[in-house]
């Protein structure tokens, strides 16, 4: 490949409007790469999580929407023919690129070699990503942000390092709860080797966070619950579930007569499961509920669980018992796009119908004037009502349980 400044003349203040844009910036970067690599300027590259501002600058440099993928991908091809054809750069992509960012130096044979082996290093995750495309935008990020890097110090070491990640991901998230120590001691062949404070446990719990859609945290508590949205518990006490009514134990059923709140342990539920066939419970998401409905209607309220924010084991044990015994699961939460996530993650794990929880419902609780702040964050699909997340961007507005509380009380009394 021809480094060397380009002999066309180039349309400088068109190319920098065009392909200088702040948004462009990782094209640039990833053609650069190629070039230093004696790669050609051809096919695909893609960005794993875009902007709204990334999207922008794609569109406006291809004449066209890239797509509204949860990736963005742009061909070099492509580009290098915009370039040339609106005279721009009429030796193309190469020459732009040098333009924008200066002459390009090959890499060396040795650097070469580097960059060599951690491509090779980083082909298990790809091949993981492949594997399952919830993983997809987690192994851009890994090879993108430079974390393997810093962790493991050389290719070497970030082969063995994310072969590790991938042989634990694999297994996850697990089919019955399991002790993370016994987990690790299976899987790993190291009952020791999931223990924080190191690289291996960075890493998967990265990607256990990809594959559960966990929120970000820190904390000690907090990690407890990520390896928990997998299925990994570090004991059987502190993962837990909030009830109302449910019958089915001695305790369980002495807490019904008084309409009063139960706390069931992951322990209880291994050991003790209820016994009673309930027809129908529902399931909320916030504890806000279910205190509303003891307080409301007490040993009257239909039974009602409450996963508290993301579904911990001692949730999912509950209710795929529940299902087992014939019980029909209908499901509430936030109307935003950490309540789509969290309905999801549930729906991946046990079926269940919607309570109050379609675009028709969201619609309504809008123009009933109960809507909270502005929407945030990244949107994400609703698999039980495809027309639910493009009613939460038409709005852009928030809808709390807590604001359709009436609603939801009328449907438990």
């Amino acid at each position: 490949m021809d480094l060397t400044p380009a002999t066309a003349p180039i349309d400088e203040p068109r190319l920098r409007r065009l392909l200088g844009d702040s948004g462009l910036v990782w094209l640039v970067e990833r053609a650069r790469r190629r070039m230093e690599r004696g790669q050609s300027l051809t096919g695909p590259v893609s960005l794993g999580t875009p902007t709204e501002d990334q999207r922008a600058s794609a569109e406006r440099l291809l004449g066209r929407s890239p797509g509204r993928g949860r990736s963005l991908t742009v061909r070099l091809d492509v580009v290098d023919a915009v370039l040339r054809r609106s005279g721009i750069s009429r030796d193309g992509l190469g020459a732009a690129v040098i333009a924008l960012t200066g002459p390009v130096v090959p890499l060396g044979p040795a650097r070469e070699a580097e960059e060599r082996g951690w491509r090779e290093a980083y082909a298990v995750i790809e091949a993981l990503a492949d594997r399952d495309p919830a993983l997809a935008a987690w192994a851009d990020r890994l090879r993108g942000d430079g974390l393997v890097r810093r962790l493991a110090g050389t290719p070497a070491a970030a082969h063995d390092l994310l072969e590790r990640v991938a042989t634990a991901l694999r297994a996850l998230p697990v089919g019955e709860p399991e002790s993370l120590p016994a987990f690790a001691a299976r899987v790993l062949g190291d009952a020791h080797a999931l223990d924080d404070g190191i690289p291996l446990v960075t890493l998967t719990l990265s990607g256990v966070r990809a594959l559960t859609g966990f929120p970000e945290g820190t904390g000690a508590e907090w990690r407890r619950r990520a390896w928990a949205s997998a299925g990994l518990l570090r004991d059987e006490l502190s993962s837990t579930v909030l009830t109302l009514n449910l019958r089915g134990t001695s305790a369980l059923d002495w807490m019904a007569e008084q309409g009063e709140p139960a706390v069931l342990t992951l322990r209880q539920l291994s050991r003790c499961p209820p016994a009673a066939s309930v027809p129908l419970v529902r399931l909320c998401e916030n504890p806000a509920v279910l205190a509303a409905a003891a307080d409301t209607h007490g040993p009257r309220s239909a039974p009602l669980v409450c996963l508290q924010g993301q579904p911990s084991a001692a949730a999912l044990a509950l209710l795929r018992h529940l299902h087992e015994r014939g019980t029909t699961l209908h499901y509430h939460g936030d109307f935003d796009w950490g309540g789509l996530r969290i309905a999801s993650v549930l729906l991946r794990h046990v079926p269940w119908r919607p309570w109050r929880f379609t675009a028709v419902d969201y619609r309504d609780a809008v123009r009933a004037g109960v809507a909270g702040p502005p929407l945030t964050g990244r949107p994400t699909e609703a698999p039980w009502d495809p027309d639910l997340p493009r009613a939460l961007e038409e709005l852009g507005v928030r809808v709390e349980e807590e604001a359709v509380l009436d609603r939801l009380l009328s449907d438990l009394s």
